[in-house]
């Protein structure tokens, strides 16, 4: 059986004993679940993320806790349900035309407040050096709701934007802000090279000094796609896939790899590579106009699978078996809990993430857990096909092999059986009411223990 917050397993005791593990934790942005070659792209080249893969345990089922950027980063750092946080989407929740919004949404809170005890806050507490290096999008140091509000010692690049100023040197935007600790730099100067030179010499300045947590959140591969040259050339020149085929994506899905490539081969040259555990993650699903999420439905900000789930890696070596998949589900708010334990510290019980110890160091096999959403928001349609909106207000339960989709606008729900339909296509409640039942039963019950705010308010500007 897997353990629950708070609960501390005797396999986790024994590793408090020794040596706390370093911590480092790749973030991508909008990095969909079949982008990389070991998950199934015809086209994009990751050849070190996949031997990362082959090194550690990679994950099937792996979540974010919502189908975009701030709150899957807000729900990560505070280890709680968007309900908990009130981050529900990016910027206003009033997105796309007022008079095609049939609700009025839930007001949506922008930063994560700083009365909340975040993941870096608790690992300081338990003797942690904690950098942040990339993108923050949950606040700003100037503000006071920046990294080192919410306890990093280091914040390079992090603010409240969730787009880069600029790829390439200098990393400012039109107005001539740049971002943070990027204010020098070499003409041509790549971003995510940039960044990974940072990471690097964070972990150089804290080996043998004291454990720490490295949180390395590139912009790569969010919009607007720029990538270096000769890259992109490459891939012009490299036939299409079936499914995969933007070249300039592809060069930054390469930049990216071969960041991870430079952080693994830093690891192994100081000597680190035994006690440091290695997560890869993305931060939401795909982004459909830049990339094809072929073995799933929908992309980044829909309700689909192709909106939340995510490719996900996790390496350590001795501790973690590699080269095996894992079905269990595992969503954002679980690295809270679980990278705490492992520092030696007691999580909250509080928090909504559940300790995944036992599925690291023992394959656990038990899946018999349920997952939520919340988005009491809209999001205007990337596509040109007459659909007004990416999504509309829902909330979602994923039970076992269930998965159900509730509708605030029309009161209608959706049912999945993803085990044997995981592109969404055949709608189940008719055929299954009582799983449906038994779902949406459940999905009430947590809203109601959240506090989840519900949208019920008709909008007056609406138009039929």
């Amino acid at each position: 059986m897997f353990a629950f917050v708070g609960v501390l397993l005797p396999s986790v005791q024994i590793m408090h004993a020794q040596q706390k593990p370093n911590i480092v934790f790749i973030m991508a942005d909008d990095l969909g679940w079949n982008d990389l070659k070991v998950t199934g792209s015809d086209y994009y080249e990751t050849p070190n993320i996949d031997r990362l893969a082959s090194q550690g345990m990679m994950f099937s089922n792996a979540y974010s806790s919502a189908a975009n950027s701030a709150p899957s980063r807000a729900c990560l750092m505070s280890g709680m349900y968007t309900p908990r946080h009130g981050i529900f989407t990016v910027g206003t929740s009033e997105r796309g035309d007022k008079n095609k919004r049939k609700l009025i949404p839930i007001h949506n809170t922008e930063d994560l407040r700083v009365d909340f005890v975040t993941m870096p806050e608790a690992l300081q507490k338990s003797g942690y050096r904690c950098g942040h290096i990339g993108k923050w999008h949950l606040g700003d140091d100037v503000d006071g709701t920046g990294p080192l509000s919410q306890g990093f010692v280091l914040n390079i690049a992090g603010g409240r934007a969730g787009t880069p100023f600029s790829y390439f040197y200098p990393y400012c935007n039109p107005k001539g802000v740049c971002h943070v600790g990027l204010e020098k730099g070499k003409p041509e100067e790549y971003l995510t090279d940039r960044l990974t030179d940072e990471a690097i010499q964070f972990m150089r300045e804290s080996a043998g000094k004291q454990p720490f947590f490295l949180y390395l959140a590139h912009h790569a591969v969010h919009t607007p796609l720029k990538a270096p040259k000769e890259l992109i050339d490459k891939y012009e020149k490299k036939s299409k896939g079936k499914y995969h085929a933007n070249p300039v994506y592809a060069a930054m899905i390469e930049s990216l790899d071969q960041s991870v490539g430079k952080i693994c081969a830093a690891i192994d040259s100081l000597g680190l590579t035994e006690n440091t555990l290695i997560v890869f993650n993305s931060d939401n699903g795909g982004s459909e106009p830049v990339t094809d999420n072929f073995m799933l439905r929908g992309g980044k900000g829909n309700p689909y699978e192709g909106g939340i789930r995510v490719p996900l890696i996790i390496k350590w070596q001795g501790k973690i078996k590699a080269g095996i998949t894992s079905e269990y589900p595992v969503t954002g708010i679980d690295f809270y809990p679980t990278l705490l334990s492992l520092a030696g510290g007691i999580p909250d019980p509080s928090l909504d993430g559940v300790n995944i110890t036992p599925v690291l160091t023992n394959n656990s096999k038990n899946i018999s857990r349920d997952l939520f959403w919340h988005f009491p928001a809209y999001l205007e349609s990337y596509k040109k096909d007459g659909a007004d909106f990416r999504a509309t207000p829902y909330s979602i339960i994923r039970s076992a092999e269930w998965k159900l989709i509730y509708y605030y606008e029309t009161g209608e729900t959706e049912l999945f059986n993803l085990a044997r339909d995981p592109r969404e296509e055949n709608n189940l409640v008719k055929t299954n009411p009582k799983v449906a039942n038994e779902l949406e039963n459940k999905l009430k019950k947590w809203l109601k223990e959240t506090h989840a705010p519900i949208p019920t308010k008709s909008n007056p500007d609406y138009k039929n």
